[in-house]
């Protein structure tokens, strides 16, 4: 499971909307200078994100604006959206630029249709994503226990966007 600690900003019938502040251990981290995620928390850092947590069986009631939650999403959703993310559209970009140049001679016919298929599956991951937009077994959810899930309950400094703790 991984969580994320967020600051509720909106409250809704089975969701709370929750905003992070995305952390790095970069500076632990052993690849620092190779890594892509390092490079985007140095280009926007502290960049706030909001994200729609479904409440997993709890009362809206529980929650309130500003209270500090942690959600959750199970590791293997993160990793089979990775996958379908960036190699669907890699295999569909290789199979149109293989196809096309089986039945027709040349480079640049060949890179049409790697673009054609580069196109088709960024297509599917969108069709994907569009038929499983309300699939729960798929989205982010508020730990069971609001109240106790937090080990800091000190609520985030709105104006520094950062908690006290």
């Amino acid at each position: 499971m991984i969580t994320e600690t967020g600051r509720i900003v909106a409250v809704e019938s089975d969701c709370v909307w929750v905003e992070t502040i995305r952390q790095s251990t970069c500076n632990s981290c052993s690849v620092q200078k190779g890594c892509g995620h390092g490079l985007m928390n140095k280009v926007d850092a502290g960049r706030l994100n909001h994200v729609r947590a479904l409440l997993a069986g709890s009362s809206p009631e529980l929650f309130a604006i500003n209270d500090v939650v942690r959600i959750s999403i199970p590791e293997k959703v993160l990793v089979q959206g990775a996958l379908l993310v960036y190699l669907l559209p890699l295999l569909t970009m290789l199979g149109g630029g293989l196809l096309v140049s089986h039945f027709w001679v040349g480079d640049v016919i060949a890179a049409f249709g790697a673009l054609a298929g580069l196109g088709l599956g960024f297509a599917l991951v969108r069709w994907h994503a569009f038929r499983t937009r309300d699939d729960a077994s798929l989205q982010p959810s508020v730990l069971p226990d609001p109240r106790n899930a937090v080990q800091c309950l000190t609520p985030i400094d709105t104006t520094l966007n950062q908690s006290s703790c």
